[in-house]
């Protein structure tokens, strides 16, 4: 009963209102003669072609793309199935489990694809993200981008495996929504 009282009499006192402002002499804003103050020099922002190495931890979003610092990184010259796709969910933890506590090198290359950066990634020890991933059979050589330099790391039932991701780089299946 005594905590309901001094509950009662904390929030039932009237409060406070807080003290108005303090009123300047100053005179107004348009009374005041202009000022000029230099200004700093304005570097232009670093477009993500310009940078020509990254390097930090990664985050994964899916089987060919992941993030470094803010920018948005895609796997040079491979194919993985999207997330909704089959085997999609497996690329993306295949690359997880690769990038995990590693510190990601990746070498940006100047073209985009669907608004991400592409970039061949290395692993500290020096293997190539897009290699593994391939030779793991979670993604596919695109040889319309690598010149079939991962051809020979695909094992020997990737492509029926993941037959939607060799369907759209043959065209027959439109890209889905890829973000």
């Amino acid at each position: 009963m005594r905590l309901f009282r001094i509950l009662l009499r904390l929030f039932s006192a009237p409060r406070r209102r807080p003290a108005p402002p303090p009123v300047r002499s100053e005179p107004p804003l348009y009374d005041r003669a202009p000022v000029s103050y230099p200004l700093p020099p304005t570097l232009p922002e670093p477009s993500p072609q310009t940078i020509t190495v990254l390097q930090g931890k990664c985050w994964v979003i899916d089987g060919d793309t992941i993030v470094i610092g803010e920018t948005r990184l895609r796997l040079a010259g491979i194919d993985a199935p999207e997330l909704d796709h089959p085997w999609g969910e497996r690329a993306k933890w295949a690359l997880v489990a690769l990038c995990k506590g590693q510190t990601i090198t990746a070498r940006i290359r100047p073209e985009l694809s669907y608004d991400r950066v592409v970039a061949e990634c290395f692993l500290p020890d020096g293997r190539d993200l897009a290699a593994e991933l391939v030779r793991s059979g979670h993604a596919l050589d695109w040889p319309k981008f690598s010149g079939g330099k991962y051809r020979h790391l695909e094992p020997a039932d990737a492509r029926r495996r993941l037959w939607r991701a060799e369907a759209r780089q043959r065209g027959k299946l439109r890209p889905s929504s890829e973000t």
